[in-house]
């Protein structure tokens, strides 16, 4: 009976264990994917001297689409979140000048809801290399 507890303890630890590092492989990949659009983004602005071809306010699905049709390739494939199929957010502004790339981190703490779009749920945003985010 003894032998039978031990070993059930030590498959709990085990199961808790590797789920927690699935959490941070997958936040870790999150946070390595907003990066690369980052990058992307960032080397289309140094070519076009904007970052985009911001052409509305508020979400802005066909500037991020555009890093990667293109004629110059910046990103290869745009990356996925993964676990959720909602992806990554994206926002900018009408003067080009300005972005926001949002995901939310299953380990995450913190909280950029104040660039994100409501209903979208983020802890976790970047945007120009430069800038920060709570």
């Amino acid at each position: 009976m003894v032998v039978v507890t031990i070993i059930v303890l030590l498959t709990s630890a085990t199961i808790v264990t590797y789920t927690a590092f699935l959490k941070q492989s997958r936040d870790a990949k999150r946070k390595a994917d907003l990066e690369q659009i980052r990058a992307a983004l960032e080397m289309y602005r140094s070519n076009n001297d904007a970052y985009y071809p911001g052409t509305m306010t508020g979400d802005c699905p066909n500037a991020v689409y555009n890093i990667y049709t293109t004629p110059v390739k910046y990103i290869e494939e745009m990356p996925s979140d993964p676990k959720s199929s909602a992806g990554y957010y994206y926002r900018c502004n009408i003067s080009t000048s300005d972005y926001t790339l949002g995901t939310y981190l299953e380990g995450g703490s913190g909280s950029c809801l104040g660039t994100c779009k409501t209903g979208v749920q983020c802890n976790y945003c970047v945007g120009p290399y430069g800038q920060t985010y709570p």
